[in-house]
């Protein structure tokens, strides 16, 4: 079970796990929770920890106080973005798995401000609720450099490349209206009303989905797009997915909870029984 006693040493980053939901949420409300590579390291380390437990059953991540994340931090002695001594130890990934690589579902809960890797780090995530007044950009080309955390990949997923034109070129501002509009948001709400919201779809999915079900989707869906799946190569690994999971023990319990209108109890460990998704053999004719 990850508690949060396992990360009493992390600064930047506060975790707590309640009835299968892990909330991360980014910690320096001071300084609206602007990115150190300590923060980085945490939510990497997080991300992993909660990925291979089976009482997690999805991950929020959120901001502390009234922003998501503003940024890099640029209150300190040196800049960010200055060059690394030896050109070595610097990463434009730091997030490491990134969200969309778990098996558990991430939802990020933009409660505030998102601006530069604070909106990236958001990106990764499956489902975005988010802030509807806030302000959100992805401003790297104004600070000299270029968007991060696979941006140029997720950005364009998201709202196709016009629009991801749009932002990662000019980096300019726009609020969450126009992020829903955009496809950025999954849905928009006053900031106070945003992690009640997630926590509400993360209760819904640790409750009624079975584990790997959701765990064997999500891995389909992000694999498909990261290798550019045909249609009929989906086809053949939806079958083969479904071979894996039907007569299973969760199989049975939710047709049996259905039918009986009662809650249903899983029991597939996620973690013991995962085995990574085969490549599919079909390929199209031209």
């Amino acid at each position: 079970m990850v508690t949060g006693d396992r990360y009493l040493d992390m600064t930047d980053l506060t975790v707590s796990v309640t009835d299968g939901i892990a909330i991360l949420t980014l910690n320096r409300p001071q300084r609206r929770n602007a990115y150190t590579a300590e923060m980085g390291l945490s939510l990497s380390s997080a991300y992993r920890q909660c990925d291979d437990d089976d009482a997690v059953r999805a991950i929020v991540v959120t901001g502390a106080g009234d922003a998501f994340c503003a940024g890099a931090d640029f209150s300190g002695d040196t800049n960010p973005f200055d060059a690394p001594d030896g050109g070595g130890g610097f990463t434009a990934a730091p997030i490491d798995p990134a969200a969309f690589e778990l098996r558990t579902p991430v939802i990020a809960a933009v409660n505030g401000h998102a601006i530069g890797i604070g909106l990236t780090i958001a990106l990764q995530a499956d489902i975005r609720i988010m802030a509807e007044f806030a302000k959100y950009a992805v401003v790297q080309v104004r600070r000299g450099v270029i968007a991060d955390c696979m941006s140029h990949w997720t950005l364009p997923h998201l709202v196709g490349s016009a629009a991801a034109a749009d932002i990662l070129l000019t980096g300019r501002t726009f609020d969450g209206a126009e992020a829903l509009a955009m496809g950025i948001a999954t849905r928009t709400l006053p900031g106070p009303h945003v992690l009640g919201h997630a926590m509400a779809v993360a209760r819904d999915i640790a409750a009624n989905t079975a584990p790997m079900s959701v765990a064997l989707s999500k891995r389909l869906l992000w694999d498909t797009l990261i290798n550019g799946y045909t249609p009929r190569q989906v086809a053949e690994l939806e079958t083969q997915l479904h071979r894996r999971v039907m007569g299973s023990a969760d199989a049975r319990e939710g047709v049996e909870a259905f039918l009986q209108h009662r809650a249903p109890r899983w029991s597939a460990s996620v973690s013991s029984a995962w085995k990574p998704l085969p490549a599919p053999d079909h390929r199209e004719q031209p």
